[in-house]
């Protein structure tokens, strides 16, 4: 079986990682054999430069400091762990990926798409995933979700202003229209088997 590399994108409390566990449980189900991974992280060097992001101040660095800093732990990433799942055969499931340093630094702290881009080229070779999916849900009901779930501000991003994730929404909405062939929009509303279910769906025509 060919390996595949699966993304899961979207702003703060949407639900990305409790459903990056029930959609690699899903393909499990169905025989693929799955590496669940993250970003920051999923290698000895990223998880390290993961602490670096999240941990402190919401102003412990600047937006090129972090895209900088993405870049480096995705580059670990990509080569110690993404693409030998794939060369094995294996269905590699990510949450957060290239999309999200475009969507926050490169949008809604105005590096720009190009920026990211080049930061990427040159520390992952451009590699991109077979498919991403953009799990979308008002601003508004996300941090609602957030809070509901017990999460609190537990992380520098998530200590952000309001404004900020406004920006990351439609930055995320325009990164999804510039690509629809690798991008498919998933509503997070509903329970989470729904939105399990969709996201099923938005993986049919990759599925043996």
């Amino acid at each position: 079986m060919a390996g595949r590399f699966i993304t899961l994108e979207g702003g703060e409390g949407v639900g990305k990682s409790t459903q990056a566990k029930a959609l690699a449980a899903a393909l499990r189900a169905r025989g693929i054999d799955v590496v669940e991974t993250r970003e920051p992280g999923g290698s000895e060097g990223a998880e390290a430069i993961r602490k670096l992001l999240l941990e402190g101040g919401a102003d412990r660095w600047n937006a090129r400091a972090e895209a900088l800093l993405f870049a480096a732990a995705r580059a670990d990433h990509v080569a110690k762990t993404i693409r030998p799942a794939i060369a094995n055969g294996q269905w590699v499931m990510c949450d957060r990926f290239l999309d999200s340093s475009i969507a926050y630094q490169g949008g809604a702290d105005g590096l720009g798409v190009e920026a990211i881009k080049a930061l990427h080229s040159i520390g992952s070779d451009g590699f991109l995933p077979d498919r991403t999916l953009l799990l979308d849900m008002p601003v508004f009901d996300a941090s609602f979700r957030q809070s509901a779930a017990g999460i609190g501000q537990s992380d520098r991003f998530e200590k952000r202003e309001g404004a900020f994730h406004d920006r990351v929404a439609a930055s995320f909405r325009a990164i999804a229209e510039a690509e629809p062939d690798r991008i498919r929009i998933v509503s997070a509303e509903g329970t989470p088997e729904q939105v399990t279910a969709r996201l099923m769906a938005a993986l049919a025509d990759l599925l043996p």
